[in-house]
This record gives structure tokens, sequence and C-alpha cells, in this order.
């Protein structure tokens, strides 16, 4: 096997996927990062990459493409997120765990060298402190992604413990970004709503107005992934998932952060069946281990946020209506 690092990424042209891409791209250049998506990509920033045709839960498709390009690092991102995944139970749970297990299974194998899987703050539930939920604490989930993300956890730390495999994994809270479309998450509205401010000015939220939860900007959920990648195997004393932390707010904050970058801006907030979900999510996550083991810092509080955001949806809506 090669000894330079070449990544598969599985789910490429997701949310995280392409922003991964990217950054895995800069560090080891576009010739040693591979994408694996279940459809071909429609992502321009994508075209210097080569792309693969995967669905994740057919482990021959996977194994091809793994000994064709000398891959030597997995990063799975291929899920079901919690507002779809209530809708579609088996189907989510097939996703979610077969596709863990095929890449997990090549990794014990001898094939690959490292795995990283994403958890979720929804491995937590009711019964979990919701504020400041600490690393090691109770994780009751009541919904299918969550029950399927601790199940997962749970399987990292056994395939690491009698089988030697250097799997990784972060307890990403609500992911914001503008490169690609949210994927049907219960944190989808603190996407949606920077779209809907440039557009029309106003956006109805499907949670309620003071419903707080745990929120990161993409590239710093990239620069924790990748961080917690590089650490050497020693530094890593959790083999089931990191909780990380980035900025916390309920969509009136977020509503007033917009207003004081564009002025008039209209909230309106009409929960739906996702607020059941948010509901038992925490309101702020303790990343103390996260910290002390591979140095993780968070960089951006609510108004570098929401000023990226509203710049980055402006310049993608521009670039658009030019094509």
């Amino acid at each position: 096997m090669s000894t330079q690092e070449r990544a598969l990424v599985i789910g490429s042209s997701g949310q995280i996927g392409v922003e991964l891409m990217l950054a895995l791209g800069e560090r080891l250049g576009t010739e040693n990062v591979i994408g694996a998506d279940i459809r071909p990509s429609e992502q321009e920033e994508l075209k210097p990459y080569t792309l693969e045709m995967l669905n994740v839960l057919h482990m021959e498709q996977l194994e091809t493409i793994v000994d064709r390009h000398g891959i030597t690092t997995v990063y799975n991102l291929a899920a079901m997120l919690s507002a779809t995944a209530e809708k579609y139970p088996e189907k989510a749970w097939d996703l979610n765990m077969v596709g863990l297990f095929n890449v997990l299974d090549l990794a014990k194998a001898g094939k690959i060298k490292k795995v990283f899987w994403p958890s979720s703050i929804a491995v937590f539930g009711l019964t979990t402190p919701k504020t400041n939920t600490p690393q090691t604490t109770v994780c009751e989930p009541n919904t299918v992604y969550g029950i399927s993300k601790l199940a997962g956890e749970r399987w990292c730390a056994y395939y690491y413990e009698n089988y030697g495999v250097d799997v990784r994994s972060i307890r990403y809270p609500g992911l914001i970004g503008y490169r690609s479309a949210p994927g049907g998450g219960t944190t989808d509205y603190a996407v949606e709503i920077f779209h809907e401010a440039l557009e029309h000015g106003r956006y109805t939220s499907f949670l309620g107005e003071e419903t707080r939860l745990p929120m990161m900007y993409i590239e710093e959920a990239i620069r924790a992934t990748i961080q917690l990648m590089e650490a050497p195997p020693a530094a890593i004393t959790v083999r089931s998932s990191y909780n990380v932390s980035g900025v916390d707010f309920t969509p009136v904050e977020l509503a007033d952060g917009i207003r004081r970058f564009l002025g008039e801006f209209e909230l309106e907030c009409t929960p739906d069946f996702r607020q059941k979900i948010a509901d038992t999510w925490p309101d702020s996550i303790d990343d103390t281990v996260a910290r002390h083991d591979w140095g993780w810092q968070s960089r951006v509080n609510l108004d570098s946020l929401v000023e990226t955001m509203i710049e980055g949806v402006r310049k993608k809506k521009v670039s658009s209506e030019t094509l």
C-alpha cells in the first residue's frame, strides 16, 4: 500500500462532503482525494476531483473503489438525517448502519488504515442534561437517527477495542454552510433563514422561537474533523465519538443577528414535527475532552457566523444568476 495518504469521501456531494473534499484537496492534493456518492455531483467546485458512483450498502462496489485508488483513509458521511429518517425509518437504519459496517470491515481486513465516521448530538435525549452536555452522560435517543448514531458509536468503539481499527468520530451539532443545500435535518432552518432573508426579507421557522440548539459553521466542523484525524493515535482517548462545540442560539437570536447586518427582517415561528425532535437535543455542549485531547477550540461567534453566511449566500446567488 502506498505511503501517500489517499482519502475517500463517501457522500461527497452533501453539505459536509463538498467542504471536506475542498479542505482535503488543499492538504493532500486533488489527485489524492476521491469523492463517492450515489448520484452524480452537480457541484462546480468538485470538477477537479475524481468522483465515483457508489452505493455504500454494496460492499463490492466500495471495495473496488478502495483498491482501484489505493485508499488509505475513508470519511464515511453517507447518512439519512433526522427529519427524513423519521419518514423512512427502515431505510434510514440500513443506510446509517450497513454503510458503517462495510467501511469498518474493510479497515478490519487491513484494506484501509483510518476511518472517520460522524455522529451527532442526536445521540442524546430527554434524560440527558441539556446545558453543557458532558462527554460521558445518559444517552437515550428516541429518534431513528439518534438511535442509529448511538449504535454506531458503540460499534466504532467495539471495532477499535477488539480489532484495532483506527476509527475516529465527532458528534456534530447543527451545521451551517452556504455551498450546498441542507439534507433533511432538524437544524436546516439555520441555513434556510439566510436564503429567505436575502430573497424575501422574511422567514417562517419550523422550530419555536425559544428553541436553543448547538450549531457550528461548516468550516469549523471541517477544521475539527481534520484536526482529529491528524492527531496522533495516542492522543485519542474517545473511540465512540467526541463532543465538539461551536455556538448556540435560538431562532429569535439568529434573526436579531441577521437584522444587525441587513436591517429589517421578519421572523415567524410555526413549529412542525421537527420541534419534537429538537426538544430532545441539548441547548449547549461541553467539549472539554476534545480540547484536552487534540486541542479543539472554536473561533466563531454568532455575529461572525451571520456575516459569513450573508456574504456567502449573496455571492453564490450572484454566481448562479450569471451562469
